[in-house]
């Protein structure tokens, strides 16, 4: 077992992770254990749904312990459990994270075993946070286009906003 380095506590890292993709994403992400595994780390398993906002497709994560929500890019599907550390540390650290727990958490991210999805309030909160993110990019889009219009000059790639 690893530890948590700068931890007070002393805490012992774990050494594995479960990745739990929905059914769309079986055939990406096949099963490498069974529904009964569990991860050892303090965010727990991660499930996983693909869904598409204005025709570009997203991969919507989201922790099943703290319900802590990656929303990235649906590309190369494949990789994702190499790169669930990386994208998991990046989204801390933009929280402002203790470097060190960030690096606990990394670090027992090393093994990652695909298992079928589980806990259904998890899959409830996809379903809501899957039907929540078109209107949040509409927002969004509102918002930048209305603070672009205030602007005392337009930069000529941002005038296709207005």
């Amino acid at each position: 077992m690893l530890t948590c380095g700068k931890s007070k506590s002393r805490k012992p890292c774990h050494e594995m992770v479960i990745l739990r993709p929905t059914q769309k994403l079986r055939t990406l992400l096949p099963l490498t254990a069974p529904a009964s595994a569990d991860s050892d780390t303090a965010l727990g398993d991660w499930y996983i749904n693909r869904i598409v906002v204005d025709r570009r497709p997203l991969l919507l994560i989201v922790s099943a312990k703290s319900l802590l929500t990656l929303l990235i890019p649906a590309r190369d599907v494949r990789t994702i459990p190499n790169r669930l550390a990386m994208l998991v540390a990046t989204r801390l650290r933009r929280l402002g994270i203790a470097q060190h727990l960030i690096e606990c958490e990394t670090s027992a991210m090393t093994t990652i075993a695909i298992a079928p999805t589980r806990d259904r309030s998890v899959l409830g909160v996809l379903v809501d946070t899957a039907k929540t993110v078109p209107s949040l990019a509409e927002i969004q889009f509102e918002l930048l286009k209305a603070i672009v219009t205030r602007w005392p000059f337009r930069p000529p790639h941002l005038k296709l906003l207005i």
